[in-house]
């Protein structure tokens, strides 16, 4: 169904039972982020609050809680959307199926932003204050705006076409910001705003910013789409929409006529305020930062305006539904764009960026024993594509060693890999490199490594699901356990510093070597709580590839660097215990958790949904 607002589509869910509305008061102070949680954890509906303490809008969470309301929400213009991108993606393959023209050229009609006669938008003013100040966690610094569609245009163009809608955490309170006057914005180094700001630095000249909240729902998909360099998200926004994308022009900021709330401001030359703490969607604080800030120049809000909000966290959250939408979309776009690589999967339990698991072709020396080569060619490409460069640990495996083997099966793909790498030749390393600004298992910001495993050829070992008799650990080391087939944990002393924590993996190196290495045990993960770590494969993957610098955290039984390549002879060994330097973990306030229980009970207002 094609939406032309929020309230639109609010009504459909309504009508399919997938909306519900909490008439008692609640908290925006961790309340509402905690009645998100528990209905989202039990795949309920969208909740809607009609009675929130110190504002008078209500306010929608969970509208992406499950992945089948999300496709209905975008449905029918998903399929409009996918042909547009597969007739980009390959031209030819239309020719068989020309039936797809014109669903694509639908889509491309509606790509075009329209400059609107009427403005709902403009109709009421408020005020910062008058907002949902929404705080989902207890360690927050403040209010943010959860699902903002930040908007700003290339200072050197006015055409809206030369513009950029991404999705940047925007703090209305709390820290130094003058309540009510000044946001802060936080924005990582490869997004796109970043070059406008950098343009308007260049000209010392105050970027104009507007922010919208609510709207279709296409809107706030197109905000977090990663799309091609010079694709603007406000076409996609109305390609998706089925309707184009509608706006105003107010003072020289651009308004989205059909979002419900409109905020203008302007980021000034040079001025930076501390920004966060935020508990964001690795599951950890992320830390407090200087940032540019926003001087608001006007907040505007259309009739009936209803604020929408998200939870995020450890995943899987609200926003995995929409990653694995996205993937639906660009799969594709990612194939033809990067050729020879068949599948890519980020791997929302490590928290997308941290892992990337890929399929590549490998062709180059088929008279020889398969080994990597034209993997590394891949590999390359794909950490100098887009956000996939924000990519941390890439494993990559030849197709044709199995070519069903699905990236989306994550433990089948490690057995896989783990089956067959040779550790003396297949990790390739990048130090001294740009990470992605919420990864902090290195000690500063925006800064760290990155590590290619590539894997091709015939199976090298078979993989133990138990230890054997002669196994023994160092003294400080203890409660080895299984979180897959030859993948180990075991509990390390608690790290103090980087000169101490090498001092102490390599008295496990030494004592493993000194067994016959276990080569049936390849990769062995020092964590801090073994149990925790080994009780799912989502936590293996979450404590491992979030807590490693792979520079620095990545050793090797018998390690050697022979002309500055570095290999081992294995077991691989992930020093993945918290540092002192480390992100603290997202927590939920326990009294907030049993309060919200209490409505799940009869006569409550969540009875029968958690």
């Amino acid at each position: 169904m094609k939406f032309k607002s929020l309230g639109h589509c609010l009504s459909f869910l309504e009508k399919q039972k997938e909306l519900i509305k909490i008439r008692e008061p609640v908290d925006p102070y961790l309340e509402m982020a905690e009645i998100t949680r528990q209905v989202f954890e039990a795949k309920g509906p969208a909740v809607m609050f009609l009675n929130i303490k110190n504002c008078r809008f209500p306010a929608v969470s969970n509208l992406f809680g499950t992945y089948e309301r999300t496709l209905r929400i975008f449905e029918p213009e998903l399929r409009s959307v996918q042909a547009l991108v597969e007739l980009r993606s390959d031209p030819w393959h239309f020719l068989k199926k020309p039936g797809k023209i014109l669903s694509a050229l639908s889509s491309l009609l509606h790509a075009f932003p329209l400059k609107s006669l009427t403005h709902e938008i403009m109709e009421k003013h408020c005020g910062i204050e008058d907002l949902p100040m929404i705080q989902c966690g207890p360690g927050d610094g403040g209010a943010f705006i959860l699902l903002p569609q930040v908007f700003t245009r290339d200072p050197d163009q006015d055409s809206v076409l030369q513009s950029n809608l991404g999705m940047y955490r925007i703090q209305i309170s709390g820290n130094d910001y003058r309540f009510g006057r000044e946001i802060g914005l936080h924005y990582q180094l490869h997004r796109g705003i970043g070059d406008h700001h950098k343009k308007a630095l260049e000209k010392n000249q105050a970027l104009k910013v507007s922010i919208f909240v609510g709207g279709p729902p296409a809107h706030t998909l197109a905000a977090v789409m990663p799309l091609p360099e010079g694709v603007p998200e406000i076409a996609f926004a109305g390609a998706l929409a089925g309707r184009n994308f509608r706006y105003a022009v107010q003072n020289g900021h651009i308004l989205s006529s059909d979002a419900d709330f409109c905020i203008t401001g302007l980021i000034i030359p040079g001025k930076t305020k501390k920004e966060g703490p935020f508990g964001d969607h690795l599951g950890y604080y992320s830390h407090v930062h200087n940032y540019p800030y926003i001087k608001v120049v006007s907040v505007l809000h259309r009739k009936n305006a209803v604020f929408p909000f998200t939870v995020v966290g450890r995943p899987p959250r609200e926003d995995s539904n929409f990653g694995r939408l996205i993937h639906e979309i660009t799969g594709s776009a990612v194939k033809a764009e990067i050729p020879g690589v068949t599948a890519l999967n980020a791997v929302d339990d490590a928290g997308v960026h941290p892992l990337l698991l890929a399929k590549a072709h490998e062709r180059y020396q088929p008279y020889e024993k398969r080994r990597p080569r034209e993997l590394l060619t891949h590999a390359a490409h794909i950490l100098g594509t887009g956000q996939l460069s924000l990519a941390k640990y890439l494993l990559i495996c030849a197709h044709e060693d199995n070519p069903g083997l699905d990236v989306k099966d994550t433990k089948a793909f490690f057995i896989h890999m783990l089956e067959r790498i040779d550790f003396s030749s297949d990790l390739h390393f990048f130090t001294e490199t740009t990470m992605d600004t919420l990864d902090y298992s290195t000690q500063n910001i925006n800064q760290g490594s990155k590590l290619i495993v590539a894997a091709a050829g015939e199976k090298k070992r078979r993989l133990a699901l138990e230890f054997p008799d002669r196994f023994s650990l160092p003294d400080e080391f203890a409660r080895p356990k299984f979180a897959g087939p030859g993948m180990a944990v075991v509990k390390g002393p608690v790290f103090k510093t980087y000169t101490k924590g090498k001092i102490e993996i390599n008295r496990l190196k030494k004592k493993i070597q000194d067994q016959g290495g276990f080569l049936s045990i390849p990769l062995v993960v020092v964590v801090d709580d073994p149990d925790f770590s080994a009780a799912s494969f989502s936590n293996f993957l979450w404590v491992t590839f979030l807590r490693s610098n792979p520079s620095h955290d990545v050793y090797g039984v018998d390690e050697q660097t022979k002309f500055k390549h570095w290999g081992c002879q294995g077991p691989l060994i992930i020093d993945a215990r918290i540092k002192p330097f480390h992100a603290a973990i997202l927590e939920r306030d326990s009294k907030v958790e049993d309060k919200v229980r209490e409505m799940g009970k009869k006569g409550g207002p969540l009875f029968g949904i958690i």
